[in-house]
């Protein structure tokens, strides 16, 4: 009787020893398991799992950044670079020039208007269009003037914003909460005596207020100092009637002056 192995017997007895639990067949040599742990194969991550979530930038708060440039701005040369370099107004990227003022620093009389037009954003002033040249005459009715070397007769010019709104839009209330420190802090560098508002924007900056036909002509106070709303002169353009009214405030403002 033949007492060898036959294959189905081997075979019978290698499905024994899976049963077992046995996966390998004994090598001749002894074999590293911790080298074997190290060298193991990183698991590919689940496709359904869900990715990890992306880190954002935190978000910046530009009248927050306005605030702290203008704070730190000594002089009216230091506030014109703060605001040069200030990066989170877009309308910055759509202008020609910036427009900062025009006429004399020290005088009695500040006007603030709303933002240079085509005709500013080219020469880089505040009020030299059409509405710039009816201003001139409107202030030259009650002998001030840019141009005048005396203070006394002469006013300063600025503007909400520096640089012109795309396709002369009005500016935004983004825009002007943004534009706002550097406001009240060319205000309280230029120290005037009276501040004019021209128009619904500076109204809405500093006197939280609009709709100009009802609030003109009305003596207000803005961070201490006595202020008139007055028509813009793009409006008295299109509006000539309004131009009683305007005389109205020009004399106003004359009376104040000579008190």
């Amino acid at each position: 009787m033949d007492s060898g192995n036959t294959y189905w017997d081997d075979r019978a007895l290698l499905e024994w020893q899976v049963e077992l639990g046995a996966d390998e067949a004994i090598q001749d040599a002894p074999i590293d398991r911790y080298a074997l742990e190290a060298a193991k194969p990183k698991a590919k991550p689940d496709a359904s799992a869900p990715p990890p979530p992306v880190q954002q930038e935190p978000e910046v708060d530009p009248v927050a950044v306005a605030r702290v440039a203008a704070k730190n701005a000594a002089d009216l040369e230091q506030l014109a670079a703060a605001m040069q370099a200030f990066e989170h107004c877009e309308i910055k990227r759509g202008a020609r020039s910036f427009v900062f003022c025009d006429g004399n620093v020290d005088a009695r009389v500040m006007i603030i208007g709303e933002a240079p037009g085509r005709d500013e954003d080219r020469a880089g002033k505040p009020f030299v269009g059409r509405a710039g040249q009816l201003l001139d005459r409107m202030l030259d009715a009650i002998q001030l003037g840019r141009g005048h070397e005396d203070a006394a007769k002469s006013v300063y010019i600025t503007n909400v914003l520096p640089w012109r709104p795309p396709s002369n839009r009005a500016p935004e209330a983004a825009e002007i909460a943004m534009m706002l420190p550097f406001l009240e802090r060319h205000i309280a560098l230029a120290d005037p005596e009276v501040i004019i508002l021209m128009g619904n924007t500076p109204c809405q900056a500093l006197l939280r207020k609009s709709g100009i036909t009802r609030i003109r002509g009305n003596w207000t106070e803005v961070l201490g100092k006595p202020c008139l709303p007055m028509f813009h002169p793009a409006y008295l353009l299109r509006n000539t009637a309004a131009k009683r009214e305007a005389w109205a405030d020009l004399l106003e403002i004359n009376a104040r002056l000579k008190t």
